[in-house]
């Protein structure tokens, strides 16, 4: 891949991820002039603004350079040789990177803490019991029958919750109950759900560490965070 492509296959992905946030967080502050400009200049700007936008806490932008650069892009020309700019990128990104995990694994043990503390008085309360693995679970409906073994298949409703309420999924939204392996899940549901029979209710109460760890899960659950889930077993589809 050629220079000019890598630069703008990082800054075309970078825009997608993070342009909508940022539109939505300047609506108000924009330039009212801007908005009956052409769509050649409102993108322009749009993403030039973005851009600088998320850039500006990564390291210190020389103003100058970085129009600099993006003029001597526009016209064919170079204060640097390609190689340069090549090494200079990649340095950029290890940066960046080395950033963002420290980031994430400061949020993780913030999490953890908050979890830890949760799980610690949740154990305390009316029909909560603690596994040893640290899975908490409550009974609301015990159901009937067998249980399903690692090997099969179940059919549940769910709904999945945070520490502060939010809900992050939920089958009974979407009003179709969800199908999966018992091992194809994080480990705090596969464990449950071997203990639970057909048209049982619970409530369990998943730690970090049996569900998403310190990498959390599509930008909705944090890392480090401590889950909330309601499941009902419906159905058990032997393998």
């Amino acid at each position: 891949m050629t220079l000019k492509k890598h630069y703008l296959a990082v800054i075309l992905a970078a825009v997608l991820f993070a342009l909508p946030a940022s539109v939505w967080a300047s609506e108000e502050t924009a330039e009212p002039k801007l908005h009956k400009a052409s769509a050649d200049d409102r993108v322009s700007y749009a993403i030039g603004y973005d851009i600088t936008n998320r850039l500006k806490d990564s390291f210190d932008i020389n103003p100058e350079l970085f129009l600099q650069g993006m003029k001597d892009s526009l016209a064919g020309e170079t204060s640097m040789t390609p190689e340069k700019m090549q090494e200079t990128l990649m340095e950029f990104q290890a940066m960046a990177q080395e950033k963002q995990m420290a980031a994430q694994s400061k949020k993780a043990a913030e999490n953890k803490v908050a979890g830890e503390a949760f799980l610690a008085e949740n154990k305390t309360k009316k029909g909560v019991k603690t596994l040893e693995s640290g899975l908490q679970y409550k009974v609301i409906t015990p159901g009937t029958g067998s249980s399903p073994k690692l090997s099969d298949k179940v059919k549940c409703h769910y709904r999945g919750s945070l520490l502060n309420g939010r809900e992050f999924d939920s089958s009974y939204q979407r009003n179709e109950p969800a199908e999966f392996p018992v091992n194809g899940v994080i480990k705090g549901w596969t464990e449950a759900l071997q203990l639970m029979k057909v048209g049982a209710k619970w409530m369990l109460y998943v730690p970090a560490d049996l569900a998403y760890g310190d990498q959390g899960a599509r930008n909705v659950i944090e890392p480090g965070s401590t889950l909330i889930f309601e499941v009902e077993l419906l159905e058990i589809q032997k393998s």
